[in-house]
This record gives structure tokens, sequence and C-alpha cells, in this order.
């Protein structure tokens, strides 16, 4: 299991961790509720008992009624409306002032409310208390407060995290270049004692050459590295010259059997700003990604240049083994890799140089298993 699906596989865990607190939350709460409703409703009954105790109470009882008028007083947080027979509010407590309780009793009706039945035809009605109606909606707003804030954390973890690999990034790409610069200067040093060694030796002149080259290569490397992390130039150049540059390098470490469809590099140039030797890793990236997606090398690499108006898009296509869609949104990602060997990072890096060097954008625009892939670049053409 690689790192993005153990990843993936945290993020639905804690999903579920998370749905099993809300629900735990609000099970609690709804509980909670019910209780409250029950003891609300009994309250209202007792007040209802108490306030016809005293109602029907004969006027030379010397019954004491201290008891009912406890019950009827410590009722301060339910609504209660007393109906008459003939449909009129004869009493209501608990109401704020500028309610009109007729109307308050006209909603309680058309809730399904059964009333409690009084002596003499009164009946009466209550409403929730402000505290059980508060209760009642607190699972709404707790799952709002929770997912607020876990949304808050995780887009802070997130820039976090982001921030520290560009750091590790920007440290591992300047380092490089920094040790590669100590054996680069070496082997240019004993290049030229090998040409000074025999300067008419036809086969050393040769040997010398092609590490002279392989130093050139080494060197560009180094370059693009040093560039990581800082803000590179860009120049405007022919998007056809940089094909066609990439093309010939590749064409000739491709195996025989790989053949480049490119466009021609004659034709009307097409100008954008670019960073050569880092817009050319992009292509090489991408290029020996299709070549290992090949079988045993053998296929085509094709590329396509649109011009989209304020932008050129670039094509880069191949006849291999496709990506398959669910790993559609990782192959941009640190690590991810198809192949046993390497760090995968080639595609991390080139979408780091074209995102946030180019201010343009490359994106996996279609693949199919087994019939191939094309990857999208856009390019601003600047002003």
């Amino acid at each position: 299991m690689d790192i993005y699906t153990r990843k993936s596989w945290w993020k639905w865990w804690l999903a579920f961790f998370g749905v099993i607190i809300i629900a735990t939350s609000a099970y609690f709460t709804i509980y909670l509720t019910k209780k409250l409703s029950e003891e609300e409703q009994k309250k209202v009954e007792q007040w209802a008992l108490a306030q016809e105790k005293i109602a029907t109470l004969p006027l030379e009882s010397d019954e004491d009624l201290t008891l009912y008028l406890e019950i009827l007083q410590s009722n301060t947080t339910i609504p209660v409306i007393i109906e008459n027979q003939l449909g009129g509010v004869d009493a209501h407590v608990n109401f704020d002032e500028n309610v009109i309780i007729e109307e308050e009793l006209k909603k309680i009706k058309e809730t399904g409310q059964e009333p409690i039945e009084g002596v003499e035809g009164v009946n009466l009605y209550f409403k929730k208390s402000r505290l059980l109606r508060l209760l009642e909606i607190f699972p709404f707003i707790q799952l709002l407060l929770i997912s607020f804030f876990i949304g808050l954390g995780y887009l802070f973890f997130s820039v976090a995290r982001r921030s520290e690999q560009n750091q590790v990034w920007v440290g591992m790409a300047k380092e490089t270049a920094h040790q590669l610069g100590t054996p680069i200067m070496g082997i240019i040093g004993w290049i030229d004692y090998l040409k000074e060694l025999n300067p008419e030796d036809e086969e050393i002149n040769e040997t010398v050459t092609e590490l002279r080259n392989d130093v050139n290569r080494l060197e560009l490397i180094a370059d693009r590295f040093s560039k990581i992390g800082s803000d590179p130039e860009l120049q405007p150049s022919n998007i056809f010259d940089e094909l066609e540059a990439i093309r010939g390098y590749m064409a000739k470490r491709a195996p025989r059997k790989t053949s480049f469809e490119f466009p021609d590099a004659n034709q009307e140039p097409i100008v954008v700003p670019v960073n050569s030797h880092l817009l050319q890793w992009v292509f090489e990236n991408l290029i020996r990604n299709s070549i290992d997606a090949l079988e045993n090398g053998q296929g085509v690499i094709s590329a396509e240049v649109n011009d989209l108006g304020n932008k050129v898009e670039v094509l880069l296509s191949d006849t291999g083994s496709g990506i398959p869609a669910s790993k559609l949104k990782t192959v941009f990602q640190p690590g991810y890799s198809t192949k046993t060997r390497g760090w995968g990072l080639g595609l991390s890096l080139a979408k780091r140089i074209i995102d946030s060097y180019h201010s343009g954008k490359i994106f996996v625009k279609s693949s199919e298993v087994g019939k191939g892939t094309t990857f999208s670049i856009q390019l601003p053409k600047g002003k």
C-alpha cells in the first residue's frame, strides 16, 4: 500500500470517527431533549392540576393552598395559555409582552398538540420552553461548528505541510546543485588533462568530446537544481524550437523501437516567455515517463502545439500503459511512482516549474489503461 493510499485510508478513518463523535453527541442531545420535554409535560400537568384545584375550591374552605400556589409560581419558563370554552384566552404566562396571544394559540393548535382539559370546558395549551427549543437545535449548531473547525484545521495543516515541503524541496535542490559543483569541476580538469596527453590521437579526442558533452549535461542539471526556490528569469522563446531541442536529445537516448512524432520546427514561430533550462526539464521528465510506459520501448511519443489565444498548449502523448483513473489525482504528488526505482519526484517538479515559475498549468488531459496518456502543458504568452 503506497503513501497516498494510506493517506486516503487515514482520511476515511478520521471521517468515520468524526461521524461517530457527532452521532454520539447528537444522540445524547436528543436523549436529553426528550427527557426534558417529558419533564416539561409533567410540570404543565401539575400546573394545570394546581390551577384547577384553586379554581374549584369553595370560598368557605380553610384548606392550605400553599403547595398549589408554589406550583403555579414555580413555572417561570414554560409558556402556557388557558383557553375558555368559547375559544377565547382566559390567561397566559411566560410570553413576551409584544406577542399576540391569539396568534400563538393558533400556531400551537396547528402543531396538532392535544390540550390538557380542565373543568368547565377549559383547555390548557403550552409551548416548549426556550431552553428546550435551543437544545433541539443544538446538534445542528454543533455539527456546523465541528465541521468548521475541522475544515479550518485541515486548511491550516495543509498550508503548513505545503510550506514545509517547499522548504525541503528548495533545500534539497540547492544542496544537490552545490554537491554537483565540486565533482564537475574535477571532471573538467581531468578532461583537459586527457586532451593534453596526446592531442593528435583521434580516439582520445572523440572520447574527450563525449565526456565534455556529458559534463555539459551535468552542468545543465546543476543549473536546473540551483534555480529551484529562486525566481528564474523568463526569456521569449519559440515553443517549436524548445520541443525540437528535447526531441533531438531524447531520440538519441530512447530505444530504437520508440518513434517520435513532433511538430515541424520550421513552421511559423509561437513565442512564449520561458526559462529554457527548466522547461526542457519538464519535457524531459514527461518523455522519460512515456518511454518507461512503453512496452519493451515500442511505441510512439508525440507532441502537439495549440495556440489558444492568450496562452499556448503543448500536448505530450504516448501509446504506453496509461494511468489508472484512481491514480490521476496523485500523479503530481511527491513520492508517486509506478516504477520500482526512483523517488517519484519528476512530475512533482514538473508541476512546480510550470505552476510556480511559469504561471501555467500542467495536468493529465486524458489517459486510458493499455492505450496511453496525454499531458497538457499550458503556458501564458505574456505581454
